[in-house]
């Protein structure tokens, strides 16, 4: 007959050790989404925030035709992998300044069709392999260079279709525009919607002596520093002289008055 082995003190030690050894399980796919290696897809869902439970491993994340209304600081989970974000078509009117953080992967991000009418300077600080940006079709009237400043890889960037203000504002996103045309797309359909005589008018047919009056007005930080140390004497001047002016006229009515009362004095006792 055999004889049944009994467990050496060794096996108890080994289940924790296999246990560590075991792969994690991979993050369910996000209810309302559809799920494949690397690929989430949420688009037409209803959505009105980013799915937290999302898998690290995300590289392609679809978001549009949604209500997404706001990205918070905390809108995404981390996601070092993620090479493409689309959120094109919701509802998006505010992008907080800390809401891309650890997407620094990123490779293309798609914001078209949305409310956004002003970008945060250091809002495309972390995205810093960034290669794609696509902002057509929002409500921007400006947009400072800054933001795109914040991208070293940027090669192809969108801005039709947004109400773009075609005034002294507008001077130095042209600038911009004029010293990185190939890096913008549909450059024709740049249009002025405001002023009303400037309606549909191409961005980048503007030439130098278009801004030539905002160039001439435009005050240097020595003519700001002098207007800083004038302002407050002139004011203090200006009060000194009102009331010198006021006592000067006091003084003459009260002399024409006594003058008066010795030409007149029955008169002056009475009052």
């Amino acid at each position: 007959m055999g004889c049944w082995r009994v467990p050496g003190p060794e096996l108890p030690l080994l289940l924790p050790l296999l246990l560590l050894l075991r792969p994690p399980p991979s993050p369910a796919c996000p209810p309302a989404c559809r799920c494949a290696p690397g690929e989430v897809d949420c688009s037409e869902r209803g959505l009105r925030q980013v799915p937290w439970s999302l898998s690290s491993n995300t590289s392609t994340l679809w978001l549009g035709y949604n209500f997404i209304t706001v990205l918070g600081p905390r809108s995404f989970p981390p996601l070092p992998g993620l090479r493409l974000l689309s959120l094109p078509h919701n509802r998006l009117e505010l992008i907080h300044g800390r809401a891309l953080l650890g997407l620094g992967a990123l490779q293309e991000l798609d914001l078209s069709n949305n409310h956004i009418s002003v970008l945060a300077p250091e809002i495309f600080l972390p995205l810093t392999s960034l290669a794609t940006l696509n902002l057509g079709s929002n409500r921007l009237g400006e947009l400072e260079p800054v933001v795109l400043s914040a991208l070293p890889q940027l090669r192809a960037l969108f801005l039709q279709d947004n109400p773009w203000v075609c005034s002294c504002g507008i001077l130095p996103l042209w600038r911009w525009l004029g010293h990185n045309k190939d890096k913008v797309q549909d450059k024709s359909f740049l249009l002025c919607r405001a002023p009303e005589q400037l309606n549909k008018y191409p961005i980048m047919a503007f030439g130098d002596e278009s801004f030539r009056q905002c160039q001439d007005t435009s005050l240097s930080s020595e003519h700001y520093i002098t207007f800083f140390i004038i302002g407050p004497f002139s004011f203090i001047a200006s009060i000194f002289f009102c009331t010198f002016m006021g006592s000067v006229a006091v003084f003459y009515h009260n002399l024409r008055r006594e003058s008066h009362c010795w030409r007149r004095p029955r008169i002056c006792r009475v009052h």
